[in-house]
């Protein structure tokens, strides 16, 4: 999917908690986006809930998009912007758009359950609209603080008889989107105790900030109803709107940064790999395989925008696992090389190639490196296998060899021994390895060399 001019998106998560997959999903279709297009992404931190919102977790947030491959042109915190947010209330007030309502949330509550009772949508009535300057004293009197409503524009005459309304959109990924403007709430803007929720900030943001497309979850289509009357009412300018499905834990529920499920970070200290997560977030639910792409680029190339599914798709760590296996499996040693370097691993391309077969995480490749270099527990060796080892011993060929030596060896044993199979493997095995599993001995064992093979051999 491509758009004709340069697109500019933003993602603008709350630093309220660590991103979680869901979150990065939506961070990952704005990223691949704009890069698909040439586009520009913002990173707007919603730090306006000064009492959840912490610098630790805003830092955190950068870090996790680092690691992804993410890397924004712009990074703005909504905390820097109230005059801005102050000035736009103003004046939808001033035109009669933002309305001050005294209800509290226990005689809302009531006013909704009475609507349902009756088998009616639980829609806000509009009651705040009918007060009289006295009204309002005497509830400012009492102690009550104003909430702010934005009057949508859902009526011909009087805003106390509604009427179907349609807001109508091309999502992006959807296609062609109806809400009804009628079916819901004025939306409140502004809370009681004079803070923003996120609508209004959100509206103003994007039309200062220039952001073209707003691509998000398939929760906020409702809402996208409701900001684009905001929209036209501020500037009269609407971004393009696209609206992913959601993703689920395994059990189907949804993921929250309350309680930390399936957090980047913990993947992450996991050992998982950036590409798997990222390749995992972003194509499940699409109809598409979901493929081990090595890089952002390549994802981006795979993803295809059209093919999104409307309905949720679940996540399960363990289709994770295995994809992580899949891109280290097939990782280059250029691409691995300097993080062996950097772990003190790096023990040659024959190494790697050897090891990696083996590997769930790249950290495991540490356990292999130390097997060569015989930096492991000796494994206990069954009586009855330990003169087999030491004939093993005298019959291992001298210096130097060839690429056929395990073959050569393993030949002249059966003959000797008359062993087969797993009754001549395995003790050569746990004896050279301390481990019942492992890269292929014929691999290993040129890489181990005769002299520390002969030290390990009783």
């Amino acid at each position: 999917m491509t758009h004709s001019s340069a697109p500019t998106v933003r993602f603008a998560p709350s630093p309220t908690g660590r991103l979680h997959i869901g979150n990065m999903r939506t961070a990952l279709f704005n990223w691949l986006y704009a890069q698909k297009n040439g586009g520009q992404f913002v990173l707007r931190l919603d730090d306006t809930d000064h009492e959840r919102s912490t610098q630790e977790f805003a830092d955190g947030i950068v870090e996790d998009l680092a690691w992804m491959g993410i890397h924004p042109d712009r990074v703005e915190k909504q905390s820097s912007r109230f005059e801005l947010y102050d000035e736009v209330a103003k004046k939808l007030r001033d035109s009669g758009l933002l309305y001050a309502c005294y209800e509290t949330p226990d005689e809302i509550d009531r006013k909704r359950k009475r609507l349902m009772a009756r088998g009616l949508a639980p829609v806000y009535d509009r009651a705040a609209l009918k007060l009289t300057q006295d009204e309002r004293d005497a509830f400012e009197a009492e102690g009550r603080t104003a909430h702010w409503r934005f009057l949508l524009p859902n009526f011909a005459e009087t805003p106390f008889e509604t009427r179907r309304t349609e807001v109508k959109f091309d999502d992006v990924l959807r296609g062609e989107q109806t809400v009804d403007l009628a079916s819901m709430s004025d939306p409140v803007l502004i809370r009681g105790d004079g803070t923003y929720l996120y609508t209004l900030p959100s509206v103003v943001d994007d039309l200062d900030m220039g952001v073209t497309h707003v691509i998000r979850g398939g929760d906020h289509i409702a809402n996208t109803g409701a900001q684009i009357a905001i929209f036209k009412a501020i500037g009269d300018v609407v971004p393009e709107f696209g609206h992913h499905n959601l993703l689920q834990n395994a059990s189907g529920e949804g993921l929250s940064k309350r309680t930390g499920a399936l957090s980047v970070m913990s993947l992450r200290e996991d050992g998982l790999e950036p590409m798997s997560i990222a390749s995992m977030a972003t194509l499940t639910g699409t109809g598409q395989a979901i493929e081990a792409c090595a890089t952002m680029e390549l994802l981006g190339e795979t993803l295809d925008f059209t093919k999104v599914s409307k309905s949720n798709s679940k996540f399960d760590p363990a289709d994770l696992v295995a994809l992580n296996e899949k891109l280290l499996h097939e990782m280059s040693f250029a691409d691995a090389q300097p993080r062996l370097q950097e772990m003190g691993c790096d023990l040659g391309e024959a190494f790697w190639e050897t090891a990696r077969p083996n590997l769930s995480r790249f950290a495991d490749v540490k356990q292999w490196a130390d097997i060569v270099a015989g930096k492991f527990d000796a494994a206990e060796i069954e009586p009855e296998d330990v003169e087999f080892l030491k004939e093993a011993k005298e019959l291992l060929p001298a210096a130097p060899w060839d690429a056929d030596i395990w073959s050569t060896w393993t030949t002249a044993l059966k003959e000797k021994t008359g062993r087969k199979g797993r009754g001549l493997f395995m003790p050569l095995r746990l004896a050279l390895t301390g481990q019942g599993h492992g890269p292929e001995l014929a691999d290993l064992l040129p890489l181990i060399g005769s002299e520390e093979t002969l030290r390990r051999l009783p």
